[in-house]
């Protein structure tokens, strides 16, 4: 075989595994996107379960327990009928996190006026008050840090997990946790 033809095989069997490559690079949240767009519906579920819990603590974050779990299936429903907006379909995590913040300023936008507890409600609901009370000083946290600490803490999410799952750098994820912890330890009087 003359060299010429050779050297363009090899060109061309090298094309071919730099696309090989391309396609086998392409993130697990882009493969799944792909498969939802395609009507594969088990396909969505591997999405809510590897994104439901950044979104869950993205909205405890910054609305009350209870209403928690209406908001998060909201996110997840508002995604899969946008899905075709996406343009970047390895940047899911980060556009899950927007609509989960975009869904909980809606959330106040549209708040129904509240009651007031009765006594024997308020004895029940104390006995929980130690967890309730680190949430709110969580909440009344600059919004940077309540998002990480929430993921952190009730969540369990790790650092480089947060990064991942909500496109922020690991460093921004790093310095807003620890900051953030130096805060919520002032807030609930915890000395080291």
């Amino acid at each position: 075989m003359p060299d010429r033809e050779m050297t363009g095989n090899l060109f061309f069997f090298a094309g071919s595994d730099t696309t090989a490559t391309a396609a086998q690079k392409k993130s697990a949240p882009a493969q799944i996107i792909e498969r939802v767009a395609a009507g594969d519906q088990e396909a969505f579920g591997e999405l809510y379960k590897m994104f439901a819990p950044m979104v869950h603590g993205i909205v405890l974050a910054r609305v009350r327990r209870d209403e928690v779990d209406d908001i998060v299936q909201e996110v997840f429903l508002s995604a899969y009928k946008n899905l075709d907006t996406l343009r970047d379909k390895s940047a899911v995590g980060g556009w899950l996190a927007m609509i989960a913040r975009n869904r909980t300023a809606e959330f106040y936008r549209h708040a129904r006026p509240t009651e007031e507890l009765s006594e024997d409600l308020r004895e029940k609901e104390n006995r929980k008050t130690e967890a309730r009370e680190i949430l709110k000083a969580i909440h009344a946290l600059p919004e940077a840090y309540r998002e990480t600490l929430v993921l952190r803490l009730v969540e369990g999410m790790t650092g480089p997990e947060i990064a991942g799952r909500t496109n922020l750098t690991p460093e921004s994820v790093r310095v807003n946790l620890h900051r953030g912890m130096k805060l919520l330890r002032e807030k609930l009087g915890i000395t080291e």
